[in-house]
């Protein structure tokens, strides 16, 4: 029996999984993850109705996405789990022009996809890597991508252009966004709070270590921080976020900076960590009394703040903040100093609901709903796998 979906979402330092039953509706049989990849790797499952709860070391020392992928590939075949999988999703971040909805595997579209990987260095390589390992192990399943980059498709032409000349445009050098199958996950869940509506004007500020800010209209994608690359936006853990395009001339003209040199030290000791000089890691610059920890920590909070407000104008006003991922669900102090920042817009969170753990966290008297939604890429990509708008491409027998 094929009757369950296996989600693999591949990070640089992280190996995400959940496997699915189909039904009715979608069952979540495990989750789990191997993280730390690159310091201490160690696998951890979650809790389910059908899964116990592991915390276990996978050895000393760094590993890599292979390593991680067989931890996970062992574990399911322990618990016969890898002779139910039909499908395969993929979370693929780069899809570029060409894929807009989920797309099987093949050889032509892993061959473009591969094409994408400048775009996304650090993590589309990755990502076409763990497609080959899945298809290896599970050769009569399914492989199928959903890409992080579909759900902007949506925006309007002249959020999608820069002021380049119009050949370069039509050859792609255009803002694609990013983290779109959380923005998507999370706008299904404001449609079953507020309905069709989903909450009218919103801002979902997606905060980890990679972070960036989505306006949506209805659930539509309207206007977004990241852009050509995932460099763009907000200062981010390790990235450096907007960044005037002089600096770069400068940094190659005067600098002499490499390019291999030069993609380092914008996506690897940028953001938190390089104007910290400490961590990228939010957790630990707030429990630092450094002043370099809490400059950094400032610094993110302007730049949230300013492109809030930037987004609220693309949107002609706001009426829905929802905030997600590691830091937005689990720093409240963040989340308070943020809706203070934008507090010009009617938006006011109450201390104790923000602090509480509860989804609603706005004050009363708020004009904006404020809310903190957990982020479920993974359940964002089976979704997508049995959508039948995209045709029949998940083959997964009951």
């Amino acid at each position: 029996m094929t009757d369950a979906i296996l989600v693999l979402n591949g990070g640089s330092s992280s190996l995400k999984f959940a496997v699915f039953q189909q039904r009715d509706e979608l069952d979540l049989l495990v989750r789990g993850s191997v993280w730390s990849i690159v310091r201490s790797p160690r696998l951890r499952i979650a809790s389910t109705a059908f899964s116990t709860e592991i915390d276990r070391s996978l050895g000393d020392g760094p590993t890599d996405i292979a390593k991680a992928f067989e931890a996970i590939a062992s574990y399911l075949a322990d618990h016969a789990l890898l002779r139910r999988i039909g499908a395969v999703g993929h979370r693929i971040v780069h899809g570029g022009q060409e894929f807009t909805h989920a797309t099987l595997l093949d050889e032509r579209t892993l061959n473009a996809l591969h094409g994408l990987e400048p775009l996304a260095p650090i993590h589309q390589a990755i990502n076409l890597e763990i497609v080959h390992m899945a298809g290896q192990l599970l050769p009569e399943a399914s492989q199928v991508g959903c890409f992080d980059t579909a759900f902007h498709t949506a925006r309007p032409e002249l959020a999608r252009l820069y002021g380049l000349p119009h050949e370069m445009s039509e050859q792609g050098i255009v803002s694609y966004g990013f983290h779109g199958l959380s923005y998507s996950h999370i706008a299904a869940k404001l449609r079953e709070r507020y309905g069709d509506g989903t909450g009218g004007r919103t801002i979902v500020a997606h905060l980890g270590s990679g972070a960036s800010l989505c306006a949506m209209k209805a659930g539509v994608s309207l206007a977004t921080t990241m852009g050509f690359s995932t460099l763009d936006g907000l200062v981010m853990s390790t990235r450096c976020g907007a960044i005037d395009p002089g600096v770069i001339l400068h940094l190659l003209q005067e600098w002499k900076l490499s390019p291999d040199r030069l993609t380092e030290l914008l996506y690897e000791r940028s953001g938190l960590l390089g104007v910290s000089g400490i961590s990228g890691d939010m957790q630990t610059l707030l429990a630092s009394s450094e002043p370099a920890a809490a400059r950094a920590v400032d610094l993110f909070v302007y730049r949230v703040g300013r492109e809030i407000g930037s987004l609220a104008a693309a949107l002609g006003g706001l009426d829905t903040l929802v905030f997600t991922a590691g830091i937005g669900e689990h720093a409240p102090q963040i989340r308070q100093r943020i809706c203070e920042a934008a507090a010009w817009l009617g938006v006011v969170i109450d201390d104790g609901l923000n602090r509480g753990g509860e989804e609603l966290v706005s004050d009363p008297d708020s004009h904006i709903d404020v809310l903190v939604i957990p982020t479920d890429e993974e359940h964002a990509v089976a979704t997508e796998l049995l959508d039948p708008r995209n045709g029949p491409i998940c083959r997964v027998a009951g």
